[in-house]
């Protein structure tokens, strides 16, 4: 079986294994349904539809890179 790391559930903030289990990345079906709700609550939402001119920052990015990285070392 796949190892996973740990990663913190989206809905109650705990950590663990999440994404080995039936309901990864919730810790629980009660989790997933949580954040099932707040989507159809529209507390979550898609605020407008992504253009070609939202992803012209990422055009010179090397392969492999994350957007999220900051070039920065995080102490």
């Amino acid at each position: 079986m796949r190892s996973y790391p740990n990663v913190r559930c989206p809905t109650c903030k705990q950590y663990g294994d999440w994404f080995s289990g039936k309901y990864g990345p919730f810790c629980s079906h009660r989790c997933q349904l949580i954040d099932l709700g707040k989507w159809l609550n529209e507390d979550y939402r898609i605020s407008e539809p992504l253009r070609p001119e939202h992803l012209e920052a990422y055009e010179e990015m090397p392969p492999g890179s994350s957007a999220d990285e900051t070039g920065q070392d995080e102490e």
